[in-house]
């Protein structure tokens, strides 16, 4: 006489659909266009202004790190990421870290200063 086996769920489907699905939604989903390359804690303040960002330039700075548009970069390389950008009339968006000693801020000002790059905001987070 036979034996019969109890019928258990095949899993191999499952994953596959689930792995499809996966894939699908990763395909699928829009990631937020301009992400910060360092993370940075933005000092708050209670005015502020929207600007469209297809016109804007990011810089980020931080205690040790500089990034441009989202790609960390040393000091000498800002004006030569900066400058094409900047003379299409785009606004130049300042990300500063709350911690970031003054002299490194007034370092980049001063370089975007001497090339006549004045279309400048800094950002800051809403209270």
């Amino acid at each position: 006489m036979k034996r019969r086996e109890p019928l258990g769920l095949d899993m191999t489907p499952v994953v596959d659909i689930v792995f499809i699905l996966l894939i699908f939604f990763l395909v699928s989903s829009v990631f937020k266009k301009e992400e910060l390359a360092l993370m940075l804690e933005l000092p708050k303040a209670g005015a502020s202004k929207e600007i469209s960002e297809e016109k804007t330039l990011s810089i980020e700075l931080s205690k040790d790190s500089l990034a441009v548009n989202g790609k960390k970069i040393v000091y000498e390389e800002v004006i030569a990421e900066i400058l094409p950008l900047a003379k299409e009339g785009k606004m130049i968006m300042f990300y500063i870290d709350k911690d970031v000693p003054y002299s490194r801020v007034v370092r980049i000002l001063d370089l975007l200063k001497t090339h006549s790059l004045n279309k400048l905001a800094l950002v800051t987070k809403e209270q």
